[in-house]
């Protein structure tokens, strides 16, 4: 089956990193043995040959480089120019990729449709992974003359905010809304025709950012505060509004967000017994809600600063997510409704928004 990953951080992972995704993740873990660095180290679970063995043919990848002012801890660039810069890197690998005929942007839907029709039945061994470019946290976004800059090199998808307080709205474990920069960014993103990625906003900055975007929403990979009490996840009112605003949301497979108790650092997916089918419970809350599957999905966010070390424990590469048919099967869900999470919602929801 088709699957679409509504969230990876391929250029991070990459360039970061220094991960060659080409290469089989055997490789990519031996080449990391012994480096403590960063997170994760060789327990990478994601790269272009594991991707196309579990079908996934589409994906949300992502841009990100985060602005920080002297007041913020947060690891980050000293000012948007050079968040800018990075995250230019970043789009300078993604057309490496295209040009080496791994990857293949879509930013249209004749684009979309095509590229579903390449992967449809039995692709070809070597089909180009399609990727719609995000950016998370748009820090990096120096003028709105760079966001159109920015559209016209193909993003079509922005959070504007990723952890803590951001130059245009504030993240997960801040507080406070938008301010006059954050609405006018998202006047601009509306005019541009962009989708808004409610992912990482604080409560208050969700709120006013629901009020000032008349354009279309999606949340690439957030799980739900019922199941796991913290501000990253969506609240019940929170989940009500998207559903409201067609939005679809993708399961996250980070596992301190898939169980309640989880720490940092200390609880491992054995320990916890976290395991695949826990973000079928997450998913399954959000079906009870809207009364239908159809504004669920997958953003895996796998290899997001982490590993398998933060992987449910039954999850080897992103290859293994192939096996979410079957786990929903076995709750019940219809071969639609399947289809629907594994890439039928996201793809219904982007032939709307680029109608």
């Amino acid at each position: 089956m088709l699957i679409f990953d509504a969230h990876l951080d391929l250029s991070l992972n990459a360039l970061e990193y220094n991960r060659d995704l080409r290469r089989p993740i055997a490789e990519i873990r031996a080449r990391e043995v012994g480096l403590t660095d960063k997170q994760g180290r060789a327990n990478g679970t994601v790269c272009l040959p594991e991707m196309r063995r579990a079908g996934i043919g589409l994906c949300v990848a992502t841009q990100i480089a985060r602005h920080v002012r002297m007041s913020n801890p947060l690891p980050g660039w000293k000012s948007p120019e050079q968040a800018w810069a990075q995250t230019q890197g970043q789009l300078a690998w993604y057309r490496a990729m295209e040009e080496a005929g791994e990857l293949h942007q879509i930013t249209t839907v004749a684009g979309l449709d095509a590229h579903v029709e390449l992967w449809s039945g039995q692709p070809p061994a070597n089909a180009p992974v399609g990727y719609i470019l995000s950016l998370e946290g748009a820090d990096s976004i120096v003028t709105l003359k760079h966001l159109e800059r920015a559209y016209a090199q193909g993003l079509r998808a922005v959070g504007p905010a990723h952890y803590g307080p951001g130059t245009y709205a504030q993240g997960t474990n801040a507080t406070g809304g938008l301010g006059p920069r954050g609405r006018e960014l998202l006047r601009e993103m509306d005019r541009l025709g962009m989708i808004l990625d409610a992912t990482h906003l604080c409560d208050d900055s969700f709120w006013e950012a629901l009020d000032h975007f008349d354009g279309p929403i999606w949340a690439s990979h957030s799980n739900c505060r019922a199941l796991v009490p913290h501000n990253r996840q969506f609240s019940d009112e929170q989940i009500r509004a998207l559903i409201a605003r067609d939005a679809v949301i993708g399961g996250v497979l980070d596992t301190w967000m898939m169980i309640p108790g989880w720490v940092l650092k200390q609880t491992t997916p054995e320990s916890a017994g976290v395991r695949l089918d826990h973000l079928v419970n997450h998913i399954d809350h959000i079906c009870q809600l809207a009364g239908n599957a159809n504004h669920c999905g997958i953003g895996t966010d796998l290899d997001g600063e982490f590993g398998r070390e933060q992987s449910p424990e039954d999850l080897d590469t992103i290859a293994d997510i192939a096996r979410y048919p079957e786990l929903f099967r076995a709750r019940g869900f219809s071969d639609a409704d399947i289809a629907g999470i594994m890439h039928g919602n996201f793809l219904r929801f982007l032939r709307d928004a680029w109608a």
